[in-house]
């Protein structure tokens, strides 16, 4: 079986995607990076889009008639400005250190009202949750926490001296949704993909703690920074708890959200409010 036609593999749920959105994404030009193996630049060829892949090592890259690039997120993406309509970031983000210089470099190259499809190992639900409280690993039981024993997936210094992290970096969905945030996105949709037992078996134990905890932190919230208004506040602070107490996110396997571009990242610190207004100074 294909991985993308495998339901275990979040490659399905990608395909299934694009399929469904086949229309919006047809004489598209897409970028996608990671690439990988290509699989995903050959389905989005297949319906018609115009896919730009791109990896740190493109010697993976199996897809005949299609180039890869190489590309090292660190020194940004080899295309200019504004060039994409789409970017599909498939079980990327976790691998990358500077997460937030990685989320500006898609807003640079991504046109506005650009998507940004993003999938990453879901840290938000509960058995992961679970594991970090009990040995700050990604499984607990089966996985040792993050170490350089373990984390160092690909190492080829003939062909470059960038290192091809493990899960060091996993995120979870309220730090991926304020870094995106922060680099001019908002979410669009967050796509459900496959249950988690573990987290499904938890569940039920911990949902009525979490639905508590949170609705007091929201309404605890909307009292504090008053240089806010209450409109600005409640917009805000409510997507997160939505996104707190969301079940399909705290059973779900793995986030797949998808953003689009709605401001340029260089617009976005003019409109912020720092909470520190002298830092000690006179």
């Amino acid at each position: 079986m294909r991985f993308e036609d495998n339901p275990m593999s979040i490659k399905y749920y990608v395909k299934k995607y694009l399929h469904k959105n086949a229309a919006f994404y047809k004489g598209k030009t897409v970028i996608d990076f990671p690439a990988g193996n290509g699989i995903t630049s050959r389905i989005l060829r297949e319906i018609g889009a115009n896919p730009i892949p791109m990896d740190l090592f493109p010697e993976y890259f199996k897809i005949e008639g299609i180039e890869c690039s190489r590309a090292n997120i660190r020194d940004g993406l080899p295309v200019e400005n504004k060039t994409a309509d789409a970017l599909i970031c498939q079980e990327g983000i976790e691998h990358f250190s500077d997460q937030f210089s990685a989320l500006k470099e898609f807003n640079r190259v991504l046109k506005m009202n650009g998507v940004l499809l993003i999938t990453t190992p879901n840290y938000s639900n509960l058995r992961s949750k679970l594991s970090y409280l009990l040995s700050e690993s990604e499984r607990f039981i089966s996985t040792m926490p993050p170490n350089e024993l373990d984390s160092i997936w690909v190492s080829k210094q003939e062909i470059t001296d960038d290192i091809y992290f493990g899960h060091i970096f996993l995120i979870g969905v309220q730090k991926l949704r304020v870094l995106a945030k922060l680099s001019g996105f908002r979410i669009k949709k967050f796509h459900f993909t496959r249950v988690k037992t573990t987290s499904l078996l938890l569940f039920p134990l911990f949902y009525p703690f979490i639905l508590l905890s949170n609705w007091i932190t929201y309404k605890k919230s909307l009292r504090k920074n008053k240089e806010f208004d209450t409109a600005t506040k409640k917009k805000v602070y409510g997507e997160i708890f939505r996104l707190s107490i969301d079940p399909k996110i705290l059973i779900g396997g793995t986030l797949m959200v998808e953003f689009i571009k709605d401001q340029d990242y260089d617009q976005v610190s003019q409109q912020l409010r720092s909470r520190h207004q002298e830092f000690g100074i006179t």
